[in-house]
């Protein structure tokens, strides 16, 4: 199988790298190309990539093409690159907003994987939601899962509704729990925490509540049980957030986010 990823910005080296783990390349490098200077020396300098100048050979010649660049890019990466599309190649596109209909025609290709990745994919935990065109194969939609699961794991959708929709929850989901997390190191600092000691706090505590959440089939209500006891610290600091609102804040949240990535995809 033969890779070729256009657009080497952090996201697409990020998957780049993942994917060269992947016993389905059987050694063969990955091609990149990118119209950045910088980042042209930079995969210069890396062995485990070829840098590709222009695509008049390379593209052809891809069985899969990973797209990466920034979605206002998109007509210009269009105009270069449809005439050299090759009946069956497929295109894997990591551009958000971008709907399929866009990307079949901009590109004059069939075969068309619509991403939605997190940025935790840089450190191999990430999730990749994606959903295929009607000529992308079980077999071919098979192939890309193991591609994307390289950077942590990945999920079929039935259609680009559901895209959007992780945008709101997978997607922008990491910003929230940052968020989340810069507001809970606020209050350790101002309970006379340093800034040391209130990251060690925080972010062990993220890190061990999420570790319990994954080895055991209890919901979220019923971890928070039980930590929480009746007349307690958990349970004021619950009583609190039930007060304020924050279930209902950030329902609406994850909504402005997908309400976003729909407006997004008709522009």
């Amino acid at each position: 199988m033969k890779l070729l990823l256009i657009g080497a910005g952090n996201m697409g080296l990020t998957y780049a790298e993942g994917m060269l783990t992947s016993s389905l390349l059987n050694g063969n490098p990955i091609r990149v190309h990118d119209k950045s200077p910088e980042v042209k020396e930079k995969i210069l300098k890396d062995d485990r990539f070829i840098f590709e100048e222009d695509l008049q050979t390379a593209l052809p010649e891809a069985d899969i093409v990973f797209l990466a660049v920034k979605p206002y890019h998109k007509e210009d990466v269009f105009e270069e690159i449809n005439e050299l599309v090759k009946p069956g190649q497929m295109f894997v596109s990591l551009m958000a907003g971008v709907n399929i209909k866009t990307l079949s025609k901009g590109l004059n290709a069939k075969k068309i994987v619509r991403t939605m990745p997190n940025l935790p994919a840089q450190v191999g935990k990430g999730v990749t939601s994606f959903t295929v065109s009607k000529h992308v194969s079980k077999l071919e939609a098979k192939l890309v899962k193991s591609l994307l699961d390289t950077t942590g794991v990945s999920v079929k959708v039935k259609n680009e509704k559901f895209i959007d929709a992780s945008t709101g929850i997978s997607g922008s989901g990491p910003a929230y729990v940052f968020y989340f997390m810069e507001s809970m190191m606020q209050a350790a600092r101002d309970m006379g925490f340093s800034e040391k000691v209130s990251k060690v706090l925080v972010s062990q505590t993220f890190e061990g509540a999420v570790e319990l959440f994954n080895q055991n089939d209890l919901s979220p209500k019923k971890w928070m049980d039980r930590v929480a006891s009746k007349g307690g610290t958990t349970r004021a600091a619950l009583d609190s957030m039930e007060d304020n609102n924050i279930r209902e804040l950030i329902h609406d949240a994850a909504y402005a986010a997908f309400d976003r990535a729909v407006e997004l995809g008709k522009e």
